[in-house]
């Protein structure tokens, strides 16, 4: 599936290499119609970059960093060094998982899937759960219950959940956040080390639910949760994350919560 709008700035997106050259690369983005984008060679890596072609390789795929979007010019400005290993191979399992869900809705919907069919249903996924796979995620854990308030017919919902228990495997699900904490007070690193401490000591994990705090960049951390199902993943997530908004408040801080996509990173 291929949006035809424009990326947000400071998303992530798939591209795929194009044309090089010495100022910089223009790669195509595999998850947006007909766009394409500009990596100057300042942002193709940290550091004085000597030989561009050391750094990328046409047709090659690459994470990149939405730095601006300018629609009318259909210009768009990418950073390869903004994004760091853990994120890129987040991005790039998300955008395979997207692959496998768009093949599913065919086999589920059919190859002819209409576009008002598809502006009926897929829109109405995205807004529930962030992406088509979590949607086939769902039928397969909530039963038809996954499309209450959605624009479905019972013909459409049954071949979904039949084509998920097909296709989907839950042994595990695995699901992340990101949680911004500052604290300009003289002890606020230690109070930010104290908000990420306390929820790990305070809240206590069911013995089949595995739980990281990752470092990931000022002012950024990561909480991922691994959990047998969806609904306590996600109850886990939001408890731990208003935990540690909570503390870091208390002690003088501020704290934000979002999800996978964060248009704030600068790492």
């Amino acid at each position: 599936m291929k949006y035809s709008g424009w990326p947000e700035v400071g998303e992530l997106a798939v591209c795929q290499v194009g044309d090089i050259e010495d100022f910089g690369v223009f790669c195509d983005l595999q998850e947006y119609e007909e766009k394409r984008g500009l990596i100057h060679i300042s942002e193709v890596a940290s550091g004085w970059v000597k030989n561009i072609r050391d750094h990328v390789k046409k047709g090659h795929l690459v994470v990149c960093k939405v730095l601006t979007v300018n629609e009318s010019n259909h210009q768009i400005d990418l950073s390869l060094k903004d994004v760091n290993d853990h994120q890129r191979s987040e991005k790039i399992q998300e955008w395979k998982n997207e692959q496998k869900a768009d093949k599913w809705l065919e086999l589920a919907l059919g190859s002819d899937l209409s576009n008002d069919q598809f502006n009926r249903i897929v829109p109405g996924f995205l807004d529930k759960y962030g992406t088509l796979y979590a949607a086939f995620e769902h039928a397969v854990l909530d039963g038809k219950s996954a499309f209450d308030e959605l624009d479905l017919t019972e013909k459409e919902i049954d071949s979904i959940i039949s084509i998920a228990a097909e296709n989907v495997s839950l042994s595990n699900v695995s699901i992340s956040g990101y949680v911004d904490l500052e604290c300009s007070t003289p002890d606020g690193i230690d109070s930010i080390r104290d908000a990420l401490r306390s929820a790990e000591e305070d809240i206590v994990l069911p013995p089949d639910v595995e739980l990281d705090l990752i470092y990931v960049g000022s002012p950024e951390y990561l909480i991922k949760i691994v959990a047998p199902d969806y609904k306590l993943a996600e109850s886990l997530l939001d408890e731990y994350a208003n935990h540690i908004i909570a503390s870091i408040v208390k002690s003088g801080g501020t704290g934000k919560f979002h999800r996978d996509r964060n248009i704030d990173e600068d790492s």
